[in-house]
C-alpha cells in the first residue's frame, strides 16, 4: 500500500485502510489502484493478480475511457461561463459555420455544398446541451464506424477515425427522435463537442485540456497521448494475461475517451469538485465546477438516475454521490465524489470492462457504505 497524508497510527485511518485493501483484493485484474480522499487526506492502495510493474502502480498513468467525458463537459461549462459558447447554441452553428465549414472547405465549393445539401432535416435543433447530456437523439456511434472498427474490435476500433469523418457522418445523420425528449448514451454526440470547443476557442481540443484544465487543477501528469515506456499502465484483455496496445481514440473521438492520468492527478480533479471555492483552481474554474454538479434530468425506474452536465448522481445514506465510469480495450476506471462527506474515490484496473467486473461494485460500495 502507498499512503499519502494518512496516519498509520490513527485507528480510524487503519480501519479505512483495511476497508480499501479489502475492496482492492476483490478485483480480479493484473493491476488495481484505489485512491481515496476525505477532506484532503489521501490513502492510495494498490494490488492485482499480475506481477508488479517496474514503475509503482500508483505512479502510472491509466486510461480512463468514458470518464474523460467529465473533463470535456467541465471544459464546456468553463467556456459557457466565459461566454465563448452558450449551452443553448445549435451545434450546427459551430460545426458548419458560414462562410467556411468546420471541414475546412469554403462553403461555396462543390464539396461543401454537397455535404450541406445531403444533410437530412432535423426534427429540431441539436444544442450543445443535448450533446453533453446524451439527449440529442444520436446513435451511440456513427453508422460508418463499424465497417472500419470490426477488424480491430479487440485492439483499437476507434483508431483512424478522423475529425473530418466524424463531421461528415453527423452531416448525414438525422436524430432518431426530437432532441431533448429521450436519454440515449452516445459517444458520437460527446465527440462532436471537440470540434465545437475547438471552433469556439481557435484551439484544438487536445491542446485545450492541458491549458484550461490540467494546469489549473494540478493534474501534472495527465495527457491525451502516451508519454512512452515506463509511464503508462499496460492494459490487458479479458483473460487478464494478454497485453493489449495503448488505446487510441482516433482524432474524431478524443473528447469521448482519450484522457490518461495518474491516481494522484485524478484525486486532485475530484477534490476540486469537493472544494470549488478553494485552491489554485478556484479563480479559474469555480463557476464551472459548480455548474457540472447541478441536476439537469432524471431517468430510469423511479427516476433513480439523475444526470448533471458531466456526472451521474445517485442518492446515498450520506448525501448525493456523483460518479462516472469508463473503459477502454484494456483498462477500466471509476471516479466518484460525495460533497456532503468530503470524500472522493478513484478506482482503476488494467483489464477490459465486462459484465462480471467487480471494480465498479467495490468502489461504489465504499462510498455508499462507509460512514
Amino acid at each position: 500500500m502507498n499512503a499519502d497524508h494518512a496516519d498509520p497510527t490513527d485507528p480510524a485511518d487503519r480501519t479505512l485502510s483495511d476497508r480499501v485493501r479489502a475492496a482492492v483484493d476483490t478485483v480480479d485484474a493484473p493491476d488495481v489502484v484505489f485512491a481515496y480522499s476525505r477532506h484532503g487526506r489521501r490513502t492510495i492502495t494498490t494490488g492485482g493478480t499480475g506481477t508488479a510493474p517496474e514503475t509503482p502502480r500508483a505512479e502510472l498513468r491509466y486510461e480512463i475511457g468514458s470518464a474523460s467525458k467529465t473533463l470535456t463537459m467541465l471544459l464546456l461549462a468553463d467556456l459557457a461561463a466565459r461566454r465563448h459558447v452558450r449551452l443553448t447554441d445549435p451545434a450546427d452553428a459551430w460545426l458548419f459555420p458560414p462562410p467556411a465549414t468546420s471541414l475546412g472547405v469554403p462553403s461555396g465549393t462543390r464539396r461543401a455544398r454537397r455535404v450541406q445539401s445531403s444533410r437530412p432535416p432535423h426534427p429540431g435543433p441539436v444544442t450543445l446541451l443535448h450533446l453533453a447530456t446524451h439527449t440529442a437523439g444520436l446513435p451511440r456511434l456513427p453508422r460508418d464506424f463499424y465497417r472500419q472498427a470490426v477488424p480491430r474490435w479487440r485492439s483499437n476500433p476507434y483508431a483512424g477515425y478522423s475529425r473530418d469523418r466524424l463531421l461528415a457522418a453527423y452531416a448525414r445523420t438525422r436524430p432518431r427522435h426530437a432532441p431533448g425528449r429521450r436519454w440515449r448514451y452516445s459517444n458520437f454526440g460527446a465527440a462532436l463537442l471537440g470540434p465545437v470547443l475547438g471552433a469556439a476557442t481557435g484551439t484544438p481540443y487536445a491542446r485545450l485540456l492541458p491549458h484550461r484544465l490540467f494546469g489549473p487543477l494540478g493534474m501534472t501528469s495527465a495527457g491525451v497521448l502516451p508519454l512512452g515506456p515506463g509511464t503508462d499502465a499496460v492494459g490487458h484483455a479479458r483473460d487478464g494475461v494478454t497485453a493489449v496496445p495503448p488505446f487510441d481514440t482516433g482524432e474524431g473521438f478524443l473528447p469521448a475517451g482519450a484522457v490518461r492520468a495518474t491516481p494522484a492527478d485524478l484525486l486532485s480533479y475530484l477534490e476540486a469538485h469537493l472544494r470549488p471555492h478553494a485552491g489554485p483552481h478556484a479563480d479559474r474554474l469555480r463557476t464551472a465546477l459548480l455548474a457540472v454538479q447541478r441536476p439537469l434530468l432524471d431517468r430510469g425506474i423511479r427516476h433513480r438516475h439523475t444526470h448533471t452536465l458531466a456526472w451521474v448522481r445517485h442518492p446515498s445514506p450520506y448525501g448525493p454521490l456523483y460518479f462516472h465510469s469508463g473503459a477502454t480495450t484494456g483498462q477500466e476506471a471509476f471516479l466518484a465524489f460525495q460533497p456532503d462527506t468530503g470524500r472522493a474515490l478513484v478506482a482503476l484496473a488494467t483489464r477490459r470492462y465486462s459484465a462480471r467486473t467487480t471494480l465498479t461494485q467495490a468502489a461504489y460500495g465504499l462510498l455508499t457504505e462507509l460512514p
